[in-house]
């Protein structure tokens, strides 16, 4: 009998702790979230801000060592030589590519021994709705590129494009034919926009519609005001959400069921401070996103209008290291592949890894399916 009660007794002050331990993750998720968040530990330096974009320098890491996918990564102290500089898409806050100390691309870079820069495009407000792709390709990425030069005393750069920054880095090297971006990065960019899975059958009918409006009216998308499209940062999260409802839908029950589990809890809360706290994107963007990529599909076939100007993907002859995610629905390998077809690099890789559009970035999966593959690629061809 003594047994029985002792056992009882120990498994009620184990259930008890539990509880506790439960009740308290859950408070703690609930309330006092922003102290879970482990993303944004990298320390950087801001070399320089226009009041809306800056230009952000990681110093070299102050450890001999790093945790790296649970495992331990020497520091390398030597730089190579070509500087590479990280142009984010519109839309996402900076807190992606610093999401967690063990799975931080930026740190990663840092410790593989690259000089790493990042273009923060900063929280556009409806006072920026007429920035257009020529504000951000031709006008504000020379600008800090300029900057990145002067600072690292290098002119050859590597660019990092994920997403629309991606495209960014495509049409600036297009467009301007700067023959010192030696290395080209480009992840998840839609490249042929009706060849992406059921979204590029849903564009395709967009584009017939589109063409019969123009023909019978002559009217334009870009007719109308572009504070019209301006679209708010909560907006853009749940459109993000939207590309895949069912899983973030089992992303909460999960957080519901394993309450208990703090790492869980943490990791959590740290996703959602990128996912829940998007930015605005600019009207003018929307515009000539939604009918020169989505509609037209103009870069199927190796040109977009920026302006006035045209950038052909054909003057792009930087050495391309292209990723595609297999499980991507908003830029399947498919869309994303067409880039091998149009750009003039005779050094050219594609990849399909594992992961969703934000997965190949910052998943966890992306540290051992690309980040390895993509740094040592990098390495021998930045000396």
């Amino acid at each position: 009998m003594a047994r029985l009660l002792q056992s009882a007794f120990n498994q009620g002050a184990v259930l008890t702790r539990q509880a506790t331990l439960t009740a308290g993750n859950a408070f703690d998720r609930l309330f006092r979230a922003a102290s879970l968040v482990q993303a944004g530990q990298t320390p950087f330096e801001t070399l320089y801000s226009d009041g809306l974009v800056s230009l952000r320098y990681y110093p070299p890491l102050a450890e001999e060592r790093i945790e790296f996918d649970d495992t331990v990564i020497p520091v390398n102290r030597r730089s190579h030589r070509t500087p590479i500089v990280i142009v984010p898409p519109l839309a996402v806050n900076m807190l992606i590519y610093d999401l967690f100390p063990q799975r931080s691309l930026v740190r990663y870079l840092r410790a593989r021994g690259f000089e790493v820069y990042l273009i923060d495009w900063g929280i556009p407000t409806r006072a920026h709705s007429h920035y257009d792709l020529q504000t951000y390709v031709a006008e504000l990425l020379p600008q800090y590129l300029d900057r990145v030069r002067q600072h690292s005393g290098e002119q050859e750069i590597s660019l990092h494009g994920w997403s629309l920054g991606g495209m960014f880095t495509l049409f600036y090297a297009a467009l301007s034919r700067d023959q010192h971006i030696r290395n080209a990065v480009v992840l998840g960019s839609p490249i042929d926009s009706h060849a992406s899975g059921l979204m590029g059958l849903m564009y395709q009918g967009f584009s017939g519609v589109a063409e019969r409006v123009r023909r019978y009216t002559g009217f334009r998308l870009h007719d109308l005001q572009p504070h019209w499209f301006h679209t708010p940062g909560w907006l853009n999260t749940i459109g993000f959400k939207l590309t895949n409802p069912i899983g973030s839908i089992m992303g909460y029950w999960e957080l519901v069921v394993r309450l208990g589990d703090r790492e869980f809890v943490t990791s959590h809360a740290t996703t959602s401070a990128f996912l829940d706290r998007m930015v605005a994107y600019p009207g003018g963007v929307i515009q000539d996103t939604v009918v020169r990529v989505w509609i037209d599909n103009s870069l199927s076939r190796g040109e977009i209008q920026i302006g006035d100007d045209v950038a052909r993907l054909e003057n792009v002859n930087a050495n391309l290291f292209a990723l595609a995610g297999d499980s991507d629905t908003m830029v399947t390998p498919a869309a994303a592949r067409r880039v091998m077809d149009l750009v003039s690099s005779k050094d050219k890789t594609f990849r399909v890894v594992p992961g969703g559009h934000m997965g190949i970035l910052a998943g966890s999966q992306a540290p051992r399916a690309s980040w390895v593959e993509l740094a040592d690629w990098l390495a021998a061809r930045s000396d």
